[in-house]
């Protein structure tokens, strides 16, 4: 793994990562905004103690585990990510109610647009910010865009110490199963 100076990280808050994204996915997973570690890689979730990688892959939506480098291989399962805000910040903490409001607008117009059968938010904090909806809790919601369903994950971030690997990727198994219907 390439290692980043403090200095370098810094710089890279100003670096959009992009999306992973195509039309018709079974699955636009959607992270809360890129770290910087995302944001100097250009890849998502790149942070070495982010779970997202082995959750993924523990749940069964991919065969191995993908390196966040190889990202791109997740269209060929069907599967994309996108943000809900794209500045990226050395904590989701440093990012205003207004982002996560215009971050849900924008990602409500992006996921009408390319139209997934699913979109995974992954943090149900963000989720409830964004889509002004307090009372969401983890699992499947009543709200849809177009014809998209939505899941609201847990956050994989190593700092979410109320959800373990293998309780993330039992959730995370249960919108595969939903998700192959």
């Amino acid at each position: 793994m390439t290692r980043f100076t403090p200095a370098e990280l810094e710089a890279a808050r100003d670096r959009l990562v992009p999306d992973v994204v195509a039309d018709g996915l079974r699955v636009l997973f959607c992270g809360i905004n890129p770290g910087l570690m995302s944001a100097a890689t250009g890849h998502h979730f790149a942070r070495p103690g982010n779970r997202f990688w082995p959750v993924l892959h523990l749940s069964g939506f991919t065969p191995r585990q993908l390196k966040p480098a190889e990202q791109r291989q997740l269209l060929s399962y069907g599967l994309g990510i996108t943000n809900v805000v794209a500045r990226a910040t050395a904590r989701a903490d440093e990012l205003s109610a207004e982002e996560y409001r215009e971050g849900g607008r924008r990602l409500a117009l992006k996921v009408a647009r390319l139209r997934p059968r699913w979109l995974a938010v992954v943090g149900v904090t963000a989720y409830r910010t964004a889509f002004d909806d307090r009372k969401a809790q983890v699992g499947p919601q009543e709200h849809v865009i177009g014809d998209t369903r939505v899941w609201v994950l847990p956050n994989p971030s190593g700092l979410n110490a109320h959800w373990t690997a293998r309780t993330m990727a039992e959730e995370f198994a249960r919108l595969r199963v939903a998700a192959e219907d």
